[in-house]
């Protein structure tokens, strides 16, 4: 899973980036467009703590994002730097947008969320019309008389071209699983998902309330994107004290987790991914999948082999090992599922795959 952010200069983009990746990256200027940080953050999971404080095993591996960090977009560099920029991103999986509300008078820079949005989203689309219309210029300049493949594409391109002419972004066109095999070789932004961490000051946060936020969260609605509020300076300021003193400081915040693993909580939500573990005394270890995942898919994600070779997965819900702490009690409970390809995996499943190749 890769995960690319965007924001306009100074909101705090590679602060964030540093963040979630424990990086120290400088947080001024890049050096050129093609300049990026690239970095991989752990997903924190309370279930993998449990499953290794009881198996013990020589590795414990945790679910990773990667993510890139880009300069920030802004309406007067010039067109061609532009689309350098953007292409370091373009084969992201999702975006994970940066915008400041907080004021600091030593650091310049737009403080509406709603204006830097709508910013944002207008570069995205330029992006993607530019993409779509090129295609559909390609395929009128031909000399030849199309397929019946190329005529489809070309009907869906221009269906695409519609919407984002409208000033739409296309995750809120309705395309069937056809139609988005066609377009998925394009790279569109507008067809990623979005998640918008809102960059607040401390008071801000203490007090959920920052200006424009109602146009804000319509904005997020209508768009069909996520938000979470986070203050990069104070997160900073947690991660800089020793471990027992975080969880009061994060307390008397208001909140129960660090901005960091709510926001990589928010990401999975938003991108419909899931987690299942493998468990054993050599390794313990969650693995990302797309909610819907089939049980041979989900093998062959651990293996190649696993797939082409699956005989049955036998299944324990987290929740019930918990429960009753071993899997003889699991299978006395009746609790140990043994499911055949087509199961649909289930976030919190611990999986054992049979196989034969």
């Amino acid at each position: 899973m890769n995960i690319g952010i965007l924001g306009m200069p100074l909101t705090g983009k590679t602060t964030i980036f540093n963040l979630l990746t424990s990086q120290h990256r400088q947080t001024d200027s890049f050096s050129s467009a093609k300049t990026k940080n690239i970095g991989v953050v752990k997903v924190a999971d309370e279930r993998i703590d449990y499953l290794s404080s009881l198996y013990q095993p020589q590795k414990t591996i945790y679910a990773t994002i990667e993510i890139i960090d880009i300069p920030g977009i802004s309406a007067d560099i010039p067109e061609k730097l532009k689309q350098e920029i953007f292409h370091q991103v373009q084969n992201s999986d999702a975006l994970l947008m940066v915008i400041r509300v907080f004021e600091e008078e030593a650091i310049p820079g737009d403080t509406d969320p709603v204006r830097q949005l709508e910013s944002l989203v207008y570069e995205i689309i330029l992006r993607d019309l530019e993409l779509v219309e090129n295609r559909i210029g390609r395929l009128d300049s031909s000399k030849r008389k199309l397929t019946l493949s190329e005529e489809n594409e070309k009907k869906i391109l221009e269906r695409c071209g519609q919407h984002l002419g409208d000033g739409h972004l296309l995750t809120s066109l309705t395309l069937s699983e056809d139609e988005l095999k066609v377009l998925s070789g394009y790279g569109l932004f507008s067809l990623k998902p979005i998640v918008v961490a809102v960059n607040l000051d401390e008071e801000q946060l203490r007090e959920n309330k920052f200006p424009n936020q109602e146009k804000f969260n319509q904005f997020i609605e209508e768009h069909h994107m996520a938000s979470i509020p986070i203050c990069g300076k104070v997160e900073m300021e947690i991660n800089e004290l020793p471990e027992e003193e975080r969880q009061l400081f994060l307390e008397d915040l208001g909140f129960k987790e660090s901005g960091i693993t709510r926001l990589a909580q928010v990401l999975y939500q938003h991108l419909g991914l899931i987690s299942f573990f493998t468990v054993g005394k050599d390794e313990v270890r969650a693995w990302t999948i797309h909610r819907g995942t089939t049980a041979v898919k989900a093998a062959g994600k651990v293996h190649s082999d696993m797939e082409r070779g699956f005989i049955r997965a036998e299944i324990v819900n987290f929740n019930d090992f918990k429960k009753w702490g071993s899997l003889s009690k699991i299978k006395e409970k009746g609790l140990l599922k043994i499911e055949g390809k087509d199961y649909l995996i289930e976030d919190g499943d611990i999986v054992n795959f049979r196989f034969n190749v």
